[in-house]
């Protein structure tokens, strides 16, 4: 229901909509010939000529998506609200029910420092019942245990299981304490190597962990995939902690876009039209 009403939602706001051309898409009128099937012929137009025009077509190629969530323990930030990991799996809900109504097919990977759901690429409604039921029972699920995130080798994983050319869209905060990031671009690049088109939506919760602000008193952080603890001020760290991040979030950002990779950095507290205008701008570049 969320699904339909965020994508329901989102139609009426644009000036285009994206039902437009299930499989096929109108090119232009032809005039009839004399041994041509009827099918086609524009009934309107002859109401209006007299004359018989046949609509002309252009095929168009069935998109093929996977859609990859982040589920470590740092995604279920704030523990109160689990604002990341929600924001993460109602988007991804919006653009499968999407793709649904564009005949497209889409897939579902769920991920930690493994594949723990991996489903195949379908464009039937019980394969979309499906993937609302597994995102529904991660959302249930929530941070039971600490998990950690190893996204270079998941996206490789992703890379050799994803044989046809297909569109990856990647949920992640790309937090890995013990990652090389280097590694995390080896990955990406994997993915593009593969032909694969790739669209990642970098989930934070701006306000705390981008600009780390917190009330001017001592707190104790503790670090959701280890369950390390340190008790400090904020203000104590927050210009190098915020130097770091943006360090981080710059070089992402900047190898996303050397790969040809859509990089949106989606903050959990905005809305969810700019997670679903990206995804039509992917896919209107895949025509």
């Amino acid at each position: 229901m969320l699904a339909r009403q965020l994508v329901e939602g989102f139609i009426t706001g644009l000036h285009k909509s994206p039902y437009h051309g299930f499989s096929v898409e109108f090119a232009e009128h032809r005039l009839y010939n004399e041994g041509q099937s009827t099918r086609h012929i524009d009934w309107k137009v002859f109401a209006r000529t007299d004359r018989l025009y046949t609509k002309q077509y252009e095929e168009e190629t069935n998109l093929r998506c996977l859609i990859a969530i982040d589920c470590s323990s740092s995604m279920y930030y704030p523990a109160k609200s689990l604002a990341k990991f929600k924001f993460s799996i109602y988007a991804a809900s919006a653009i499968s029910y999407l793709l649904h109504k564009q005949r497209d097919a889409v897939g579902l990977c769920l991920f930690s420092d493994k594949i723990d759901e991996f489903t195949p690429i379908k464009s039937t409604p019980t394969h979309l019942d499906k993937i609302f039921q597994l995102l529904e029972r991660a959302a249930e699920h929530g941070a039971k245990e600490s998990k950690s995130t190893k996204v270079a080798n998941v996206l490789h994983e992703i890379a050799e299981k994803t044989h046809r050319r297909s569109l990856v869209i990647l949920f992640s905060d790309m937090f890995d304490g013990d990652e090389d990031p280097n590694e995390i671009f080896k990955a990406l690049q994997h993915l593009k190597h593969n032909k694969h088109e790739v669209l990642l939506f970098h989930v934070t919760d701006h306000q705390t962990e981008l600009n780390f602000e917190f009330d001017e008193r001592p707190y104790e952080f503790v670090d959701l995939e280890s369950n390390e603890k340190i008790k400090l001020n904020p203000g104590e760290i927050r210009e190098q902690f915020t130097k770091q991040l943006t360090e981080f979030h710059k070089e992402l950002k900047l190898k996303c876009n050397q790969l040809k990779i859509d990089f949106i950095s989606a903050d959990t507290q905005t809305d969810y039209f700019e997670v679903l205008q990206a995804y039509l701008i992917k896919r209107s570049k895949m025509r």
